[in-house]
């Protein structure tokens, strides 16, 4: 099997302050130069682009829109609908960024900065998933149709790095379909971007059944150079076996998410390949540490307040095992919730303590909880590689150690708002870090619940000194200094036990022979990108 490894040393272009730059009856044709066939495990959850900061809705929309920087297969960044970006040479606290000229929407209106402006500030609008991005974000402006300035609280050398998933819309077309603010998607809500768009991406929007169908073809007015895929036939199958299944039988082109139990069989059938790579994922646990009860547990107070207990349940968990019987080898334990692509990581935060159930027993004892408790798990079922089975292994891990954890299983458009409106106690994540930067994990899941930040931590984690960290981190010139934030942070996380880190996963991309596709280390393959032998 292929080897898999993973890219560091991303810390040099960190520290640029500067850049320049299935629905099933398709019939079983072969893949043309034309159509690609692809099917992934889940949908996107809306077409808003600023409603869900997530992995499958941002794979979708970054074929519909467009961003002003991009991320590159080998992660470094990439001029998109900004062709300059730098920090203004009179104020170091402004980002300016200089638009492609020529820019079309795909209702023929041209992109101004105007547009730009809008956009950025319907990000950081309170319903968006996008905001803890632009937190330190104090003003957005235009001081012409072509030049945007960002202007934040203080220096912020890496803001760039924060906006490859912040997608650009059209003021007017917004406006015209009252869509001026993100849908609010924890609390139900819809607008009419969560089922129509109008990006400058190279595919225009044809056809939208959510789960079951999306149709896109090729934007004609793309300022890019034509890809050589017209058309794309987009088609979640939750079903391991029916998604392998389509591909065997010439149904689909392209798999996503091959399941782990498949890869050998898929190398060794004719005419399908599978290509590898490391994604910039992390998959943990993470518990309700901060409340004073639980929602589910059967004991009165809060067990996972206790760091006893919360030892304990690292000590019961043999993430080795995990990685050889539900992963077949297809991940790299970890025992911090952040991968090796990301500045921060140490190998000292990845080490990870054998398991020891005899001392995990004692530590439940001693914490008053020799008898146990019970208490209610949710994972989704329909988002990372094999995420209910994860879930199943741990149940059974914290069953040695009397902690009776009742599954609840749920597709991830049910699962992601339970955390997000903090009505979970205990509940598996993915998370990966776009900005190769440890701020993303604090700002989302670390920091406490206020204003932008912390929209993610559903562990009510709240720390003043930490929140401190996190804020000065982000206009820290002195990139050496700021480091040392970074490492101050990550000990204290740790010593904490805010997560339970099981893995970082990895990635397997099959196809029919005659595609190429390379696997992208966010999971956000382009279609756009696809080559044909």
């Amino acid at each position: 099997m292929t080897a898999i490894s993973f890219r560091t040393g991303l810390g040099g272009a960190l520290r640029m302050a500067s850049v320049s730059a299935l629905a099933l009856g398709l019939g079983l044709a072969a893949a043309s130069a034309e159509t690609i066939r692809w099917a992934r495990v889940g949908d996107a959850l809306t077409l808003d682009p600023h409603s869900q900061n997530e992995g499958p809705t941002h794979t979708l929309a970054h074929h519909i829109y467009e961003t002003l920087v991009g991320r590159a297969t080998d992660g470094s960044l990439t001029p998109r609908l900004a062709v300059e970006w730098g920090i203004h040479p009179d104020d170091s606290t402004v980002w300016v960024f200089t638009l492609r000229d020529g820019v079309t929407f795909h209702d023929g209106t041209a992109l101004t900065a105007d547009d730009v402006v809008f956009s950025l500030n319907r990000a950081r609008g309170e319903t968006s998933d996008m905001k803890g991005l632009h937190a330190g974000v104090v003003e957005v402006t235009a001081p012409d149709d072509m030049t945007v300035h960002i202007k934040t609280e203080g220096p912020a050398p890496l803001y760039v790095q924060n906006l490859t998933n912040t997608f650009i819309m059209s003021r007017a077309w917004a406006e015209a379909n009252d869509a001026l603010t993100a849908q609010d998607f924890a609390a139900g809500e819809e607008n009419f971007a969560v089922r129509n768009a109008n990006g400058t991406g190279p595919y225009t929007l044809v056809e939208r059944d959510p789960e079951v169908r999306t149709v896109l073809e090729v934007f004609d007015g793309h300022w890019g150079d034509a890809p050589e895929v017209t058309e794309i036939i987009y088609t979640p199958i939750a079903e391991a076996a029916t998604r392998v299944a389509a591909l065997l039988s010439g149904e689909v082109d392209i798999v996503q998410d091959v399941p782990v139990q498949d890869i050998q069989r898929l190398e060794q059938t004719d005419g399908i390949k599978v290509e590898f790579g490391p994604e910039n994922r992390t998959i943990f646990f993470a518990y309700d540490m901060g409340s004073e009860d639980l929602l589910t547990a059967s004991v009165d107070g809060n067990p996972f307040a206790n760091p006893m207990v919360r030892e304990a349940m690292h000590l019961a968990t043999d993430r080795d095992a995990i990685q050889q019987v539900v992963m077949r080898g297809q991940s790299l334990p970890t025992g911090v919730t952040m991968p090796p692509f990301v500045n921060g990581w140490t190998e000292e935060l990845d080490a990870y303590a054998a398991p020891d159930i005899a001392r995990a027993q004692e530590l439940m004892a001693e914490a008053g909880y020799a008898d146990g408790f019970s208490v209610d798990l949710h994972t989704p079922n329909d988002r990372y590689l094999n995420d209910e089975a994860i879930s199943q292994a741990l149940v059974g891990m914290l069953a040695r150690i009397g902690i009776d954890a009742n599954l609840v299983s749920q597709t991830r458009s049910m699962h992601f708002p339970l955390i997000q409106n903090r009505e979970t106690d205990f509940y598996l994540l993915g998370w990966g870090v776009p900005t190769f930067d440890s701020q993303y994990v604090f700002d989302f899941l670390v920091h406490s619940t206020e204003g932008a930040r912390g929209g993610w931590n559903g562990s009510r984690y709240s720390n003043a000194e930490v929140d401190a960290l996190v804020q000065a981190m982000a206009t820290e010139t002195d990139l050496e200094a700021r480091d040392a934030m970074i490492a101050e942070v990550w000990a204290q996380l740790q010593e904490d036990r805010v997560f339970l880190p099981i893995h970082n996963q990895t990635l397997a991309y099959a196809m029919r022979d005659g595609i190429n596709l390379p696997v992208h280390p966010e999971n956000q393959p382009s279609m756009a990108d696809v080559t044909f032998d």
